[in-house]
């Protein structure tokens, strides 16, 4: 299991966003997002993938814990957030 902790996330909202991001990714399955530690966890066939879940997170705005944290990233996880929220 893979673990990226990323920026941005506030609530089941953000993590549904997400999760429905990740799994786009063919190859990666059994995502996790925990909002109390602000956490992403997923299980991929290759190396090559994480870094593929790395840049889907970002362009989401979900940037890593030590990646720079723009306002365009910020805005974007807040339409994320939206999103997430009206597909509960």
């Amino acid at each position: 299991m893979n673990t990226l902790f990323i920026q941005n996330l506030k609530c089941h909202g953000c993590a549904n966003t997400i999760t429905k991001g990740i799994k786009s990714i063919q190859g990666v399955t059994e995502v996790k997002v925990n909002v109390d530690d602000s956490n992403v966890s997923f299980k991929s066939i290759n190396s090559e993938l994480i870094t593929q879940v790395k840049a889907k997170l970002s362009k989401m705005g979900y940037p890593e814990q030590d990646a720079t944290n723009t306002t365009i990233h910020k805005a974007k996880s807040y339409v994320s957030c939206a999103i997430g929220k009206l597909n509960e």
